[in-house]
């Protein structure tokens, strides 16, 4: 059940003992949590763990079969594919210029939404297939920016990136969250990912969360035998050490 409203103080989106069914296959299996304001919340497992499964579920995308899902703020989402995300017969500035006609919301132009992104107004005149996948993936971000959202929940937004663009993106998401103010969830299937980016980690593993703390105490002491087999098989990336 997804409801909007009051419930844990300051939590934008809040989930508690949330379970998704397919069938007799229960993917999501009584897991809780809270989003704060300017927080970014990392959820990390493998293909199968269930994570994209709680993001479309606060997206409205799934149905819970039981549990809540409280959404207390606008919410946007940016998907793992953005080369597919994108109509390939439009420009970005049509892509952008839709959203803000259809919502009927936001305050900014496309090239203001592009300049938020870190891409020029250049950009504006191209189609998808003419720019790289992390172009893309700054104009997917751009579109989900059009509505002025206050929750971002990005869903494997670096996955199908080369490692230092990856970097580049994590380093974005990190700076619309210093400049704008934004929450986000950030789902991933690499732990290198969420290390320097997020302020809180829940790791999943077969629909329920494992470990949950900071990156320090998950990274250092984690308590599950799941979260050690993923630190000691993912290569490490430094978002810090990334150029923007």
């Amino acid at each position: 059940m997804t409801q909007s409203g009051s419930g844990t103080p300051g939590a934008l989106v809040e989930v508690r003992d949330l379970r998704v069914r397919y069938g007799n296959f229960e993917a999501v299996r009584g897991v809780s949590f809270s989003l704060g304001a300017s927080e970014i919340l990392g959820i990390v497992g493998e293909s199968g763990s269930g994570k994209s499964t709680i993001a479309k579920t606060i997206m409205g995308l799934e149905r819970a079969s039981s549990g809540l899902v409280r959404v207390n703020a606008s919410v946007q989402m940016i998907f793992q594919d953005a080369v597919g995300s994108l109509n390939p017969r439009m420009t970005v500035k049509q892509a952008l210029a839709e959203v803000l006609r259809v919502r009927g919301r936001g305050s900014r132009t496309p090239a203001e939404l592009l300049s938020l992104v870190g891409l020029s107004e250049a950009v504006l005149d191209q189609y998808p297939r003419e720019m790289s996948g992390g172009q893309c993936q700054r104009v997917s971000v751009a579109r989900a920016l059009a509505c002025e959202p206050q929750v971002l929940v990005a869903d494997e937004p670096v996955s199908a990136l080369d490692v230092s663009v990856q970097a580049r993106v994590l380093n974005l998401l990190r700076d619309l969250r210093r400049d704008l103010g934004l929450s986000i969830l950030l789902i991933a299937h690499d732990l290198a990912v969420v290390k320097n980016v997020c302020d809180r980690i829940c790791v999943m593993e077969k629909g329920v969360f494992v470990d949950e703390g900071n990156p320090e105490s998950v990274f250092s002491s984690p308590t599950s035998a799941y979260t050690r087999r993923l630190l000691d098989a993912v290569p490490r990336i430094s978002v810090a050490e990334a150029a923007v």
